[in-house]
């Protein structure tokens, strides 16, 4: 599985967690604590918002620890609202149109997990995505599908609802496929300004997840990036989704997060 972050708050410079803190993502790329597979060496990508409303985009299909270009990245761009990603795949090619985060307009979106049977059901999933918005599908991954699905249906007004719905049609899918695998689902989406993070499974066995904050900041990882300071790290709960923005003050709303096939009124 792979491992990622997202901060959101004041400009920071994108190392101060990326590649500084002793557990920090570069580490999680070589040596994971809370993941399967330890090793997530099947490329990388940062992504991150600056002065303009669509966000800047680094992705390499390398391992992201042995990277110079990505740590003087790291060590020259200063942002208010990045995500960072290091891959571990589950199936479909190492290329760097399959890394993450991956980028619609304003909106950014990155995954940790799967759709059970994906090679299965692949096609009759495309077949959900808007003719428009399919010309964004670079890659063949599952990640990458459930966001253009969402996009397909609404996520501009409601990321949430759409998140669920697409999730819902994905599940139904593997159900009339005798699908036993199940779908997992640790993922973050934002636009520039507001954060959704989400931590589900269909087996309620979802990947780790953990956010911290501070005044008008946050920050959430899939695993600690500090293991130093006990219980500076708090888990984001099972089947939740995690909001967060300027409207928000210093703490996230967390609210119960499960699919659901009727779109919501806003993605309507």
């Amino acid at each position: 599985m792979c491992r990622w972050l997202v901060y959101r708050g004041e400009p920071v410079y994108l190392d101060t967690l990326v590649t500084e803190p002793k557990h920090s993502l570069m580490a999680q790329s070589l040596k994971a604590h809370e993941a399967k597979i330890e090793t997530n060496g099947d490329g990388f990508g940062v992504g991150w918002y600056g002065e303009r409303d669509v966000p800047g985009l680094f992705r390499e299909p390398f391992p992201a620890w042995n990277d110079d270009n990505l740590r003087g990245l790291c060590q020259q761009i200063r942002s208010r609202f990045f995500f960072a990603h290091v891959r571990s795949s589950t199936g479909t090619p190492v290329s760097r149109a399959n890394c993450h985060p991956f980028v619609m307009g304003k909106w950014m979106f990155m995954h940790n997990g799967q759709i059970g049977g994906y090679d299965r059901l692949r096609r009759a999933l495309e077949f959900e995505i808007d003719e428009k918005v399919y010309a964004h599908r670079k890659g063949t991954t599952d990640s990458e599908l459930l966001f253009l699905m969402a996009m397909s249906h609404g996520g501009e007004r409601d990321p949430v609802g759409a998140l669920r719905f697409s999730l819902a049609h994905a599940e139904s899918l593997m159900r009339s496929n005798g699908i036993s695998e199940p779908l997992k689902f640790a993922a973050a989406i934002g636009d520039g300004h507001t954060l959704h993070a989400f931590r589900y499974s269909s087996d309620g066995q979802s990947p780790s997840l953990y956010y911290r904050c501070g005044p008008g900041w946050l920050v959430v990882v899939s695993e600690p990036l500090d293991r130093d300071e006990p219980g500076a790290w708090t888990p984001v709960p099972e089947g939740s989704v995690l909001s967060f923005s300027a409207d928000t003050g210093c703490s996230p709303v967390i609210a119960p997060f499960k699919p659901r096939q009727k779109l919501s009124a806003a993605a309507e």
